[in-house]
């Protein structure tokens, strides 16, 4: 079933809290990777309670939309919000990856009910969509979508666009792909690393429609899925601008951050308590009953 619709405040609270979240579980963990987690807190809560089709209390529920994480590096956003939405108890979130864990460090399909793909290696979940949309229209199943959230970084592999192809040769019109623009990745900027630009012209020139905007502005992400929805010859490319890091200041827009975990190797976990202050805070405007 899809989730009653929630108002937009309601929605940014939600996203901060699952910001903190992350922050606690990655400072529990000693690793993992904190940068594009924070920036997708938005995305993620827009997709989990407002946009889907699902229902926690059935994960394999056949009428739900799939939702697919190609930057598996990016999962603690999706256990966060998924533990908010009530597809496990929010306690499991300390086990992040620990030995024997349903969490590990990258999303794994059979280990935990409502979790759609396996994603390590960068690139693959635009491939697996299409083929997950391609079945569902074999199925004629028309009411359904599949989305898929990637990193900016991970288009440097070729199977990124082998996929792009694919799904423009088809017109798969129920993939609603989003990219985090969030211009890191691990060894600097992506325009550094490897230049993506013009990234829109790109995607339009594998036949797909492209709607850019603000990654981190609630109403903007749920009216581009709406907008998404009603194209009906070509896929939908959604390229979201977002801050890597977003809500905590020491982290936004650095890319050391694209790997780190807060607290690691620092005396008192200071770097977390200082993250978690600026999150309930909302940097400073107001004031914490944690203080």
């Amino acid at each position: 079933m899809a989730q009653a619709k929630k108002t937009i405040v309601w929605l940014e609270k939600k996203a901060n809290d699952i910001r903190e979240d992350i922050i606690r579980m990655l400072e529990h963990a000693g690793s993992g990777h904190s940068a594009g987690p924070l920036g997708l807190a938005d995305i993620f809560t827009a997709l989990y309670f407002d946009i889907l089709k699902h229902d926690p209390k059935k994960p394999d529920w056949d009428q739900r939309d799939v939702i697919l994480l190609s930057n598996g590096h990016c999962v603690p956003v999706q256990y966060a919000t998924m533990a908010e939405a009530g597809y496990f108890d929010k306690k499991e979130l300390m086990t992040l990856r620990q030995y024997g864990s349903r969490l590990q460090g990258h999303p794994e399909r059979t280990k935990l009910p409502g979790l759609e793909n396996t994603s390590g290696p960068l690139g693959s979940g635009l491939s697996q969509a299409c083929g997950m949309a391609l079945a569902m229209r074999m199925d004629k199943q028309t009411h359904r979508w599949v989305y898929v959230v990637m990193g900016d970084g991970e288009l440097d592999e070729g199977n990124v666009w082998e996929a792009a192809m694919l799904a423009g040769k088809e017109k798969l019109n129920n993939v609603i792909a989003i990219i985090d623009r969030n211009n890191i990745q691990i060894d600097g900027p992506t325009e550094y690393v490897m230049p993506l630009e013009d990234l829109k012209g790109k995607w339009e020139a594998f036949g797909w429609h492209v709607i850019e905007i603000d990654g981190n502005n609630m109403e903007a992400i749920i009216d581009a899925c709406a907008m998404g929805r009603a194209i009906k010859e070509k896929p939908v490319m959604i390229i979201a601008h977002t801050i890597p890091g977003k809500g905590v200041g020491f982290m936004e827009g650095d890319y050391h951050w694209h790997g780190g975990a807060p607290g690691t190797g620092v005396p008192n976990h200071e770097q977390a308590k200082k993250a978690l202050h600026e999150l309930r805070t909302l940097g400073g405007k107001i004031r914490s009953e944690h203080e």
